[in-house]
C-alpha cells in the first residue's frame, strides 16, 4: 500500500481508464509477450479487481468520488483517496482523504492542474449527459478522432496529451484520459476480421501498448508521477449468450488494475 499522503502535493498523477478492457485478455496478452511497453511498466502484472459499474459512466463517477476498482479478494481494502465523510471503513493512514465533493476538485485545490482528455461517448461534451465528468476539470477535451471509431485514437490522445504537458512543465498535474480504442467497434484492429471478437479486444489492446511510450516519457521528464491504470469495466462476446457490458456478468466485473510510483528519470 502506497501511503500517498507522502506522494501526493509533490508528484504528478496520471490516471488512465483502458475502456472495457477484460482482466483475462490483459492478462494473457501481458503473459504471451504481446504488450511489452506495459510489461515493463508492471512487472510484477496486473490485479484483479472488480469494477464498481457495469458501464463507464457508473464506474468513473465512482473513480472520481474515490472508489477505485476493489481488490478480488475478501478484507477491508484501505483506499488511495477519499473524500470526508463519517463511517468510512476503508479510509485509512494511508489514504489522501479531499474535503471536497470529488477527488478532481480536490486535487484542484491543491494547486494542481486537472485535464481530462476524453475518449467514448460519456466524454464528448454534446449533450448535458456527456458534460457531467469533463466538468469536473478544469480543461477538459474531446474531438472525433479521439472516439472509438478512429482506428488511431491512441495516437491522436497521447500526442494531445505530450503537448498540453509541455505548456505548464512546471506544475503539477492530475492528467485523467479515458482511452477508447478497446471499446466496440475494435474490429479494425484485426485486418480481414468480419466483427468484434476477443481477438480484436486483444489487438486494440496491442495498439494501446504500442502508442503509450511518448506520454510516459513526457511525464518522467516533469518529475515523479503517481501511476493509475485500469480498466473501468469488461464486457462479453457471446459467454453465455451475453454480448456487450451494463449487465451482471464475470467478465464485466472482473478487470485489470495496476498502480505505481514512477520517479523522475527511471524510463531511459
Amino acid at each position: 500500500m502506497h501511503d500517498m499522503n507522502q506522494i501526493i502535493g509533490k508528484s504528478n498523477v496520471l490516471f488512465i481508464t483502458l475502456d472495457t478492457l477484460r482482466y483475462d485478455v490483459a492478462q494473457q496478452e501481458l503473459a504471451a509477450g504481446r504488450t511489452p511497453f506495459l510489461a515493463r511498466l508492471l512487472p510484477a502484472g496486473w490485479e484483479e479487481r472488480h469494477a464498481p459499474g457495469s458501464f463507464t459512466y457508473a464506474s468513473h463517477c465512482a473513480f472520481f468520488a474515490g472508489f477505485l476498482p476493489t481488490p478480488a479478494r475478501p478484507g477491508v481494502h484501505e483506499r488511495l483517496f477519499s473524500l470526508k465523510f463519517a463511517g468510512s471503513e476503508t479510509t485509512g493512514t494511508s489514504s489522501y482523504c479531499f474535503d471536497t465533493p470529488d477527488i478532481v476538485s480536490g486535487f484542484a485545490d491543491i494547486g494542481y492542474r486537472t485535464i481530462c482528455i476524453g475518449g467514448v461517448g460519456f466524454f464528448k461534451k454534446q449533450n448535458p449527459l456527456s458534460c457531467v465528468l469533463p466538468n469536473l476539470f478544469q480543461e477538459s477535451y474531446w474531438q472525433p478522432d479521439f472516439g472509438v471509431t478512429d482506428p488511431d485514437s491512441t495516437r491522436h490522445q497521447v500526442e494531445f496529451a505530450v503537448e498540453l504537458l509541455q505548456q505548464k512543465p512546471d506544475q503539477k498535474v492530475f492528467l485523467f484520459m479515458n482511452l477508447s480504442a478497446l471499446h466496440q467497434p475494435n474490429c479494425h484492429y484485426l485486418p480481414g476480421s468480419g466483427g468484434d471478437s476477443l481477438a480484436s479486444h486483444a489487438a486494440a489492446l496491442r495498439y494501446i501498448d504500442s502508442q503509450l511510450p511518448p506520454l510516459f516519457q513526457a511525464l518522467n521528464q516533469m518529475g515523479d508521477t503517481f501511476v493509475i491504470i485500469s480498466s473501468d469495466h469488461g464486457t462479453t462476446y457471446g459467454e453465455d449468450g451475453f454480448t456487450g457490458h451494463r449487465l451482471g456478468h464475470e467478465k464485466v466485473w472482473t478487470i485489470p488494475y495496476a498502480d505505481f510510483h514512477m520517479t523522475r528519470g527511471s524510463l531511459t
